[in-house]
């Protein structure tokens, strides 16, 4: 018998679905939303874990086989022993796909348009038809610094929309295998990206672009990866978007950046505190949107049915030898 232990709101129609796979016992408890020890008649014997934080226990759970977090992000499985025990772990890779890049989209609009000056207009009620309001996307250049589901899914509606699509990946783009994808999205075989460029090309790919969108998990070798250099590389006239991690850009490079116009403005999603605090000073430039971290609306009815179907699957998958969706490799859970 499977013992599946969920600490995720339910998705009725796929829990009922998991009930009536033989072999599998199901049990749900209230959602949690911050890591907390699990009582040890939960713990012990629970072959699956279905969460968002794993238990701050986990080592009680010695049956464990695989964990399905709920998130892209999976620095909370980090170091915490799962494949030194030979524990599994999915992330939901794909899940956000949509929602971020819609995101992207949108910022993209906004910012070309100074969408912020416009509604500051019409609070003020200032009627300025200044050219900086005007402007078009079409034949834009846009620079994804990472190709993964995000990218692929905003490359496809960037180049639906006119715009030439850039790429920088760490040394070439490759085929997505046992890995989630919501049916219509991603990039056409053989369409997509215009241009492609490696690790050690990063000045070249930089140096022209209208808009760098940042599409990298966060890691150590991520943390920081965009700082002065970069953000100086950028052509003044360019924007930058984060719905990423906060940290990659390091915050004082990108403050001065925005103070010194080396860009022309950044749509972040994703931030160096949460909250951000009122007294700082991302809140008051002009030309930066931020929004507080609902790129991937995770409170939306898709986000809940999309990882419920990731997980449901894997447990199929589980149960039948077969390749597992979004498995982490060993070395990411370590976190080389």
């Amino acid at each position: 018998m499977l013992n599946i232990l969920i600490d995720m709101p339910v998705d009725d129609e796929h829990l009922q679905k998991l009930r009536g796979m033989t072999g599998v016992s199901v049990r749900t408890i209230e959602p949690r939303e911050r890591p907390e020890p699990l009582p040890s008649e939960l713990a012990n014997g629970t072959n699956v874990l279905f969460c968002t934080f794993p238990p701050t226990n986990i080592d009680d759970c010695a049956a464990l086989r695989f964990v399905q977090i709920s998130s892209v992000g999976y620095n909370q499985l980090v170091g915490i022993g799962l494949p030194e025990r030979g524990v599994r772990a999915c992330n939901a890779r794909g899940v956000f796909d949509v929602p971020i890049a819609e995101w992207n989209m949108a910022m993209l609009f906004q910012l070309a348009r100074d969408m912020r000056g416009m509604f500051r207009n019409q609070e003020l009620k200032i009627w300025d038809r200044s050219a900086r309001f005007q402007t078009e996307i079409r034949g834009l250049k846009v620079g994804l610094w990472g190709y993964g589901g995000i990218g692929r899914e905003t490359a496809r509606l960037a180049k639906a929309m006119g715009m030439d699509v850039r790429v920088l990946v760490r040394d070439r783009i490759k085929e997505r295998i046992h890995t989630y994808c919501v049916p219509g999205t991603g990039d056409p075989p053989g369409v997509l990206p215009d241009r492609v460029f490696v690790r050690g090309q990063e000045a070249e790919f930089l140096r022209d672009l209208d808009a760098l969108i940042v599409a990298v998990p966060l890691t150590k070798a991520t943390e920081g990866m965009i700082g002065e250099n970069e953000l100086r590389t950028l052509p003044p006239h360019a924007f930058v978007l984060n719905p990423s991690r906060g940290p990659i850009i390091r915050e004082e490079a990108l403050l001065r950046a925005l103070r010194e116009q080396w860009i022309a403005g950044a749509a972040l999603d994703t931030h160096y505190h949460y909250p951000m605090p009122p007294e700082h000073p991302l809140w008051t430039f002009p030309n930066v949107i931020m929004t507080p971290h609902i790129s991937g609306s995770s409170q939306s009815t898709h986000f809940k049915r999309r990882i419920w179907s990731i997980f449901a699957e894997n447990v199929r998958r589980h149960l039948s030898g077969e390749p597992l969706w979004n498995e982490l490799t060993p070395s990411q859970l370590i976190g080389q």
